[in-house]
């Protein structure tokens, strides 16, 4: 007996599951019951699980029997002259959804290339198997899957037009591609998305070759003059807000330059950018920490007695001001009421990202790298026709990573724009490599895309064959100017006395065992003092029972609070966070002897 479970819950045994799920199947086919139930066997555990509930994946699939598909031209006919739907084709058991759990028991077909007997199932389309963000990667079934899983994650973070209404959005930390475009190489799936509308990326000439050493590993020789031409710029824009919150007592915020009685008031020249409403006016350029939005609150505790004393009337400075490491221009200002009616004001930075090295790049294919040297175009190879390239791949990047797609995207774009058209690269039914090489053999260049280069620097004739063309590239959301950050002395925690963490709020940089163990390596033990003292401090220790004694600075007398005043108490360096782990030892109950030994 198989046992039967509907959503999960137990609800009874089958002498023949075989005939339930064939019974099942074929009543959901002709209609009889809902066509969002899936039903599976599971030949480990024998038992029939069916599924009604909402929240499971399902994907249509063309059914198949005695190795033809029910899907045939005559329905393509009707369909594609409006007599038959989507919805016809399915109520006509044509076609039907499996989830995840149904499609253990299927087979499916690629395409009719690969129907056999035992199949049960055929994909409407191959690329179906892909979801929409990797569907946009043309050639993708000349990669190799996990090159392009990491392609459809950086087409995430590729900047473009995100939305048209941008300059009417508060959206936090985004950026804007100055001049996107079409890819040259493209997929059905963009037309079916407008990718048109809304681009990001930019056709540039690269060419696969070692250069100087500046593009080892995944780095990128960048040409100086695409730069200056407007290559990968982009905007970065960042909002602040300010409103005027109510507390207890009637007291409010206060949007408006701060009197200097205010406590915490700073300097004038940290507000000379605010109009008369506190708010600064629009296109200024400010730099890092300077006041955008003025603003006062009231004090924050009010005791019973300060109530009629003169400190307790004096307002604090709490005005919003740009964030550390960060400049721009003021974009807009948006003046409104938030949800309790109190005044919201909200300002804009637009700060233009220039290229720079350390910027990351990638192409369509998980071929990420970072810009490694920005090179003058005079001092970098060209051509036979005077092409000089954007961008200056490495070579070592392709034969472990297996991206022949890749590949096959340079001769693409080359075939693209000398013909001055766009070239369907859709996985499974693109345009086949042998005819692009073909065309291209006809533009006059060479079908294998390599091209012969002169030397930027010296003039001289390269001895290799540089294969050169053109491609989609990305600029993606990770700059150098985000990720900057260094530091001298600041905010501390409270409970370690070490650095406090993070960019955002002017942390510090841990140097870790890792780091530690290099410089000891390096034989720079020595800055390992400096470096591991940020949380010195100065302990005394009594000579005779290794506790911790008290140090009176005024009388410079030491005492040990087991040993009395005669004890040698002598002072020690140590890190604070040790000194804290000797008081939780003391708090339960352990007696933590520190033991000196003489300095010389």
């Amino acid at each position: 007996m198989t046992d039967v479970y509907l959503d999960e819950k137990y609800t009874g045994k089958l002498s023949n599951y075989k005939d339930f799920i064939k019974t099942l199947k074929e009543e959901r086919r002709k209609q009889k019951i809902s066509g969002t139930i899936n039903v599976a066997y599971d030949a480990e555990f024998d038992e029939v699980t069916v599924h009604t509930c909402s929240g499971r994946a399902r994907r249509p699939l063309i059914l198949v029997e005695n190795g033809k598909p029910l899907l045939t031209d005559d329905h393509i006919q009707k369909v594609e002259n409006n007599e038959l739907n989507w919805q016809d084709l399915i109520e006509q058991g044509i076609i039907e959804y499996l989830d995840a759990n149904e499609e253990e028991n299927a087979l499916v077909a690629l395409n009719e290339k690969y129907l056999t007997k035992e199949m049960t199932h055929m994909e409407i389309d191959p690329i179906a198997i892909l979801g929409l963000t990797t569907s946009l990667v043309p050639y993708a079934n000349f990669g190799q899957s996990s090159r392009l899983n990491r392609g459809s994650k950086t087409q995430k973070q590729s900047l473009g037009m995100y939305a048209t209404n941008y300059l009417l959005r508060m959206d936090t930390d985004i950026s804007i591609l100055q001049y996107p475009q079409k890819p040259l190489v493209e997929t059905f799936m963009h037309d079916v998305v407008n990718f048109d509308k809304h681009p990001s990326g930019q056709n540039i000439t690269i060419a696969l070759m070692s250069y100087d050493g500046y593009n080892m590993e995944d780095a990128l020789i960048i040409n100086k003059g695409s730069i200056e031409r407007g290559l990968a710029r982009s905007f970065f824009f960042r909002p602040y807000r300010a409103e005027e919150l109510r507390y207890q007592g009637g007291l409010v915020d206060e949007i408006g330059i701060p009197d200097k009685e205010v406590k915490g008031y700073r300097s004038d020249e940290d507000y000379k950018y605010l109009e008369d409403d506190g708010i600064v006016y629009p296109e200024v350029k400010v730099n890092e920490e300077q006041i955008i939005i003025g603003k006062t609150s009231p004090p924050r505790f009010l005791g019973e007695m300060e109530e009629f004393s003169i400190a307790a009337n004096t307002r604090r400075e709490s005005s919003v001001s740009a964030r550390a490491g960060e400049e721009g221009v003021v974009d807009n200002i948006f003046i409104t009421e938030n949800a309790e009616g109190n005044k919201l004001v909200q300002v804009r930075l637009r700060h233009q990202r220039i290229p720079e090295p350390g910027d990351k790049f990638a192409s369509r294919y998980g071929q990420k790298g970072v810009i490694g040297r920005i090179v003058p175009q005079a001092d970098l190879p060209f051509s036979v026709n005077g092409i000089v390239p954007d961008l200056v791949f490495s070579p070592h990047s392709i034969p472990s990573r297996m991206t022949i797609s890749h590949l096959i995207e340079v001769i693409g774009g080359k075939v693209g724009a000398l013909g001055g058209r766009f070239i369907d690269g859709t996985t499974f039914s693109a345009e086949s490599e042998e005819d692009l090489r073909k065309e291209l053999l006809e533009l006059g260049f060479r079908e294998n895309g390599t091209e012969k280069f002169y030397n930027g620097i010296t003039g001289e004739e390269m001895e290799a064959q540089i294969f050169v063309g053109n491609m989609y590239y990305q600029k993606l959301k990770y700059m150098v100017a985000n990720k900057m950050h260094a530091r001298a002395s600041g905010r501390i925690q409270l409970l370690t006395r070490q650095p406090i963490e993070g960019r955002s709020k002017g942390g510090g940089l841990r140097l870790g065992e890792m780091e530690k163990d290099c410089l000891v390596a390096h034989g720079a033990s020595l800055l390992l003092k400096e470096r591991f003292d940020s949380d010195k401090t100065t302990l005394h220790i009594c000579e005779s029972c290794g506790m911790v004694a008290i140090f009176d600075n005024i009388r410079k007398k030491g005492t040990c609070p087991k040993c009395g005043a005669n004890a040698e108490v002598n002072a020690i360096d140590i890190s604070y966070a040790f000194k804290l782990l000797l008081d939780e030892l003391k708090s339960l109950g352990l007696y933590p002897k520190i033991s000196l030994k003489n300095k010389y």
